[in-house]
Parts: C-alpha cells; structure tokens; sequence
C-alpha cells in the first residue's frame, strides 16, 4: 500500500508541476530568457468577447468561379477549334455560364461533337440549331463539375484569407467556413479595422494588358470602345490633399498575363525614396514575361489589379530575369498591403461582407472582469460550504477543487484553445460537476461509518460505491459536451471545449487526488477517524 500511495503521489506531484510550467506564461507578464529557450511560453488565448476586434461574415461569390471557368473554357475552345481547323465565326460566354459557339459550316458539327467528347467532357450540349447554314450550340457547365468548382472556391477563398491574415500580423485569428459559401473571421486585439476590411476583401487579381495607343481613351468614353477594347481608370488620391483623380485608359481585353505566376512580392523604394512592389515570377511567368516584353518593345504595358489600373510604363527592351515591379503613388502602407495579398495569391471569387462588427477592448475588459469575479464568487461559495458541510473531507474536496482550476487553464494553454465568455460559464458549470462527485463519494462514506465499519474500510467501500455513478454521469456529459463541439458553431464550440476539459480534470482530482489524500492520511499519518 506504501509504494502504491508513493507512486501515486509523484503522479500528482508530476501533473501539478506539468500544470503549473504551462499556467506560468498565462499569469506572468514576462518570461525569463531561459524559460522561452526550454519551456512553453504560450499564454492563455482570449476569445473575441474577451479580448475585443472584429468579427466578420463573408460570403464567397462563387458562381463568379464558375463564370472564371466557362470564361477559360471559352479560350481553350477557341484553341482547340484552330488546331483541328474547324472555322467558326464566334465562340463566347452567354448568360453568365454558358458558352455560344457558331459554326460556319453545318457539316463540322461531327468533328465538334467528337471534340467535346474527347477535351471538353465535362460540358454538355443544351441544344443545337441552324441558321443560314451556320450551326448554333449552346453548352453549360456539369452541374457536379460547378459544384466541384464553387467548393473549391470556397475552400481557395479560406485558405487565402488565412495567408492574408497571418501575415498581416493578427495573432490567435480564428478562421472557419459556416454553411456551403460562407466564412466567418475573428481578429481579436485589431486597432485597424478599416484596413484589415481592404486587405481581406481584396480580389487582387493581377493582370498584364497591353494600352490601345491606336485610339483615344476620350473617344471611347464619348462613342464606345472599339471591339476588343475596354476603359479602365487609374486612381491617385493626395495624400496632402484627399483630392483623387481618375485617369481613363483603353486597354486590349486580352490578357497577356496574370498574376498566377508570382512567387514573391516585396516592398522596395526607387531613388526618389517612393515604395512600390517588386515581384518575382516562377520560371514559366519569367519566360512568358520576357516573350511578352521583347514583342512589345516600345508600348505601353498596363499593370491592373482588381480592375484598377495601377501604371502603365513603357517598354524600353525585353525584361529577363523573371523580376516585375509596380509603381504608383503609395504610402508605405499600401505598398505592404499590395505585397501581402500579391504573395498570398488572389482570391478565386469576390467576398461580400455580410455582417461586420467591432467590439471595442473596454467591452473585452468588462467582459473579463464579471467573468472572472462570478468564478471567484461560485469557487469561494462552494469551497466555504464544503468545509462547513463535510468538515475535514470538505477541506480534501477544497484542495482538489483548486488543482482542478489549475488543470483546467493549463490545458487549455497547452492545447492552444480560446477562452471565450461561454467557455467561462463552462469552466463555472464543471466547479458544480467537481463537487457534486466529491458529494456523492462523501455521502457513501458516511454510509459506511454508520454501518459501523473502520475508517479504512469507509473509504474503500464509499470510492468503491460512488465510482461508477460518478463515471457514468460524467461520461454521459462528455459525450454532450463532444457533440457539441463537433456540430456547434463559435460560442457554443467554447462551451464545450472547457466543459469536456474540465470533466477530465474533475475525474482526475475527484477520484485519483482526494483518494489519494484520504490513503496519505489513514496510511501515513494513522488517523483513527473520518471527519466527513
């Protein structure tokens, strides 16, 4: 029974050190520089109610994906009808996601179906018709291949937000898709929140296009663009002043590159001390840079981001190297946000902001302070009754109620989890289930005295007795507590994470730490009676 008791203390005496390495950085407001070399150093993470920052509902466009996807169909087909020499008089998307292509000969209509067949499988033919010898089909998109894609971009979309946010500099963000086409974003401690909004929601797709110098951009504007054209703006706000201008330009459509070839994007400074972004392409962008380059000595090439035209140098000679730059009037502030969504790559589909809510850090503070002050006050409640109660078992029950505090915090530091203010009331309800199995083990011991049995054999047979009740009940809220967490959203989510927590902790010190206590003082110490 010594050696048994022996290891069984250092056990515990293990787990409270364990817990004690784990709660320091949480209640220490700085580390030694030989602690952060050997031992954890993660605090206690704050939810969004406690800590303050924003919260964001967006929703992925991704039928706008879907649209991207016919709109590259339509270049590939367009390819493929040269190669295998079938004419055709146009071949564009139509109603938002479905492909029109004319043929100028009825009888290629075979080779057009086979075609289909064999590249294009997973479009299918609407319909077919004739009209003065020419053919007329009307192709859309699978429905489980639009699907597949509007996942994608949903998953894409989370995925580049989160490379945005990390960057950026938001520490414990919490990123997470809710439904078929939704993500919903938390920033806790964000001072910028305007900025944070820009950064996010930027599309940042990056496009190289060549300046139609054969026209003017005014007369486009007055009379139309001609075909293959477009007008797009470049914007510059003064900073000294706020005054933004809007200069038109008329750009081929055609896109000669994209940004899908970066694989770097930094800020550096021209001798005139102005920002701008330097890119670096992957070899297949260096290659196709430089062909794109060395055909268009002389001309102007506009670099255009989410539809804004941003500069549009001229070409002196062919550019080598795979390195880009994009200059304009920036603020070393937009230059770094440039740069981050450039690295962390555009978005597959726009993001509409469907809620947006900042909570300000005196709400956090406020919400930390009652939080704090109802544990304080249901932990001093109960341990007083307990004493009172249960006398010297009280006292035991007293002590593993507050190691049972300790295990909690420490692991929710070491696990990395969020503290939220419903993860309080979780932490509050385990206090509750922590004593009501001390009671319940209490209640049988006394049982057992009154039956006249010795304080040893009291203690045997109430642990013994209430183990399984105890098990059972806490095992039944566990699994609610587990469900919860896996089908349960934001708050709830919270709730569960310290209530199953905290019921693996009250198991551990209700059961293992009090028997523990009882064995060190009948064995150890001898004594000859239970107070309980």
């Amino acid at each position: 029974m010594e050696r048994s008791l022996k290891w069984r203390a250092l056990l515990v005496v293990a787990a409270i050190v364990v817990a004690l390495v784990y709660v320091f950085p949480s209640i220490s407001p700085g580390l030694p520089t030989w602690w952060k070399k050997a031992l954890p150093t993660d605090r206690l993470h704050l939810g969004l109610d406690l800590r303050g920052g924003m919260h964001l509902v967006l929703e992925v466009q991704s039928e706008k994906a879907v649209e991207s996807a016919v709109e590259r169909t339509v270049e590939e087909l367009k390819f493929s009808l040269r190669k295998a020499k079938i004419p055709a008089n146009s071949v564009s998307r139509i109603d938002g996601d479905k492909v029109e292509v004319q043929l100028a000969r009825a009888n290629d209509l075979d080779k057009l179906n086979k075609m289909l067949d064999d590249e294009f499988e997973y479009m299918v033919t609407e319909g077919t018709s004739e009209e003065a010898g020419r053919i007329i089909m009307i192709l859309s998109m699978q429905a489980k291949e639009a699907a597949r894609i509007k996942d994608l971009a949903v998953r894409q979309a989370l995925e580049t937000i989160r490379n945005r946010i990390d960057q950026f500099g938001v520490s414990e963000p919490d990123i997470r898709p809710q439904g078929d086409d939704r993500i919903v974003v938390q920033l806790p401690g964000v001072k910028d929140p305007k900025r944070a909004v820009a950064l996010i929601g930027k599309t940042a797709l990056l496009e190289f296009k060549l300046v139609d110098e054969a026209h003017s951009p005014q007369a486009a504007l007055a009379n139309g663009p001609p075909p293959g054209t477009e007008v797009l703006y470049q914007v510059k706000t003064d900073r000294e002043t706020g005054r933004t201008t809007k200069t038109p330009f008329l750009l081929r459509k055609r896109t000669l590159m994209t940004g899908q070839y970066v694989t770097d994007a930094r800020v550096a400074f021209n001798q005139f001390n102005e920002a701008y972004v330097s890119l670096n392409l992957d070899a297949k962008g260096a290659r196709l840079f430089e062909r794109i380059t060395e055909a268009h000595v002389k001309k102007r090439l506009a670099i255009v981001l989410d539809g804004n035209v941003y500069s549009a140098p001229v070409i002196q000679e062919r550019i080598g190297g795979g390195r880009a730059q994009i200059s304009g009037s920036f603020s070393l502030e937009e230059a770094k946000d440039l740069a981050i969504v450039l690295r962390a790559g555009a978005l597959p589909a726009p993001v509409k902001i469907l809620e947006e809510r900042t909570v300000g850090p005196s709400l956090g503070q406020d919400s930390i302070s009652q939080g704090r002050n109802s544990i304080i006050v249901g932990l001093v409640l109960v341990l007083i009754f307990m004493v009172i109660y249960f006398r010297m078992a009280g006292v035991i029950a007293d002590v593993a109620l507050c190691l049972n505090m300790v295990l909690i915090v420490a692991a929710l530091a070491a696990f990395k989890a969020t503290l939220t203010l419903p993860g309080i009331a979780g932490i509050i309800l385990t206090i509750g289930m922590s004593v009501d199995a001390n009671v319940l083990i209490f209640e049988r011991i006394r049982e057992e005295i009154r039956l006249g049995k010795s304080p040893r054999a009291s203690v045997d047979g109430g642990f013994g007795k209430a183990l399984w009740t105890i098990l059972d009940a806490n095992v039944t809220t566990l699994i609610a507590a587990l469900v919860l967490f896996q089908f349960g959203t934001g708050p709830v989510r919270g709730f569960a994470v310290t209530l199953s927590v905290g019921i693996l902790a009250s198991l551990f010190t209700a059961i293992f730490v009090s028997r523990l206590i009882f064995d060190y003082l009948l064995v150890q110490v001898k004594m000859k009676a239970v107070s309980v």
